[in-house]
């Protein structure tokens, strides 16, 4: 735990002892009456915590009391959005604090026409559980921002949902639409990056399908909306590892890792 988070009715309370957060700080970090650690407002400023009294024991439901002191807005979420086929439930849990850790600002996990359709009646998907997984990559970053998790049906409601709800369009003066495919890419994902002109204000959208990949529609649509397919090589990785190893060669171009 790199930073305790907390909401924003929280920061001025005491905190449980029995508490995740209050047992690491006390148990994990040896803090002590006097002494810091991180801390920030979900969703806001991050900052400093100084314990002014711990009360009571963990048995008795002890109190621990901090005053908080904001020192920066937190580390900002990247322009990179991803499109993410749903993969299987126990590599979900890996996937979505992996690339929360990275800094990717929407998450969308989208039903695909070769994904398997029961992975999107997991518990592990249901809106708590996922947003957990995002708070646990964001707390391993050191961050206070956490990635926004969208769901959907389908490929096409997704790419509709982000390309026109959110206006962005297929122009590379504006925004970079990527989809991988390791079957029939037009590039290599490093080429396809090459001509663009990377600042960090660019928008960036790409889609990484589920452990059977895309089918020639999918593809044929993908290419419609403006996505360039493109690839990582030959071999053919499980979806969190492939989500996980794109979404850090598209921030290196973006020149934030």
């Amino acid at each position: 735990m790199n930073i305790c988070l907390f909401n924003e009715d929280e920061i001025s309370k005491p905190l449980d002892l029995r508490d995740e957060r209050g047992e690491h700080i006390v148990k994990i970090l040896h803090k002590k009456e006097g002494e810091t650690f991180t801390a920030g407002i979900i969703g806001g400023q991050a900052g400093t915590a100084t314990i002014t009294k711990i009360e009571g024991s963990f048995k008795e439901g002890g109190r621990l009391f901090f005053d908080f002191k904001p020192e920066s807005d937190g580390k900002p979420l990247t322009k990179l959005k991803m499109i993410i086929g749903f993969p299987r439930p126990i590599q979900l849990k890996r996937l979505l604090r992996d690339i929360a850790g990275l800094g990717v600002c929407e998450v969308h996990l989208t039903g695909t026409e070769l994904g398997e359709k029961s992975y999107m009646q997991s518990t592990l998907v249901e809106k708590g559980a996922a947003y957990k997984m995002l708070l646990d990559g964001t707390v391993q970053a050191g961050s206070t921002h956490v990635p926004e998790l969208f769901l959907h049906k389908s490929l096409d409601e997704c790419v509709t949902k982000i390309l026109e709800d959110d206006g962005l369009l297929p122009d590379q003066d504006s925004s970079v639409l990527l989809a991988l495919d390791n079957r029939k890419p037009r590039c290599s994902l490093t080429k396809a990056l090459e001509g663009c002109k990377f600042i960090m204000e660019k928008s960036v959208v790409a889609a990484i399908g589920s452990e059977r990949g895309w089918t020639d529609r999918e593809r044929e649509f993908l290419s419609e909306k403006g996505f360039t397919l493109c690839s990582m090589g030959e071999r053919i990785l499980r979806t969190e590892t492939a989500a996980t190893v794109a979404g850090s060669i598209i921030l290196s171009q973006l020149g934030i890792i």
